[in-house]
């Protein structure tokens, strides 16, 4: 009988997303809300090493850093505690990634979107804990028009898993097979749903996991 380890714990979860392009692709596709025909096609790592140009700066690691075919950038961070400063610094690390994309001669022009998905496994937000959506999204908006000036050159995007109930969602099939494998899948797990066994991409990562 085959016992997994939870891909919640650092090492784990950058292994099944750090090291195998197809599932952190598919993982952004199914949390993050991109339009139909946004959707990321192919994704590249790059160094999770946030470098500072001046030595004086602060130095930064995130857990998965890569860049899409359109040349968006995506951060993916697993966080089991929360507190108010890992909001800060998942701004402050998206801000450092687009500040980056530039040379000296490039104009702004030449800016992509950067988008932070950070996976916590707890409540993240305890105001809005009266409330049943564990997915919630910052960007930037026009205060007296919220709906309808939404910039997402920057957007943050906060998943908390203790909210999360199963459903059947058929047109959201890959965010709740992602969601129960983040959620079923803890040390010593010998069974989980045939629906995630069934799917090729989270059943390899069980595969990586077991």
């Amino acid at each position: 009988m085959a016992r997994y380890l939870d891909p919640k714990v650092d090492l784990t979860f950058k292994k099944v997303f750090g090291k195998h392009a197809h599932l952190v692709k598919s993982l952004l596709n199914a949390l993050l809300p991109l339009p139909e025909n946004r959707v990321i096609e192919s994704v590249e790592y790059l160094t999770p090493e946030q470098i500072p140009d001046n030595p004086a700066s602060k130095f930064s690691i995130v857990d998965v850093k890569c860049v899409d075919n359109r040349g968006r950038h995506f951060i993916v961070e697993m966080q089991s505690y929360w507190n108010s400063a890992f909001f800060m610094r998942s701004l402050y690390n998206a801000a450092k990634v687009y500040s980056s994309q530039l040379k000296k001669s490039d104009s702004f022009g030449q800016l992509r979107n950067v988008y932070s998905l950070a996976i916590v496994n707890d409540i993240a937000f305890p105001k809005l804990k009266k409330y049943d959506d564990y997915i919630h999204e910052y960007y930037f908006i026009n205060k007296n028009h919220p709906k309808d000036d939404v910039r997402t050159d920057i957007g943050m995007v906060f998943v908390e898993l203790p909210k999360y109930k199963p459903s059947d969602k058929a047109e959201k099939v890959m965010q709740e097979l992602w969601m129960k494998f983040l959620t079923e899948v803890k040390d010593g797990t010998t069974d989980v749903s045939a629906d995630i066994l069934n799917n090729p991409e989270t059943s390899e990562a069980l595969d990586i996991l077991e």
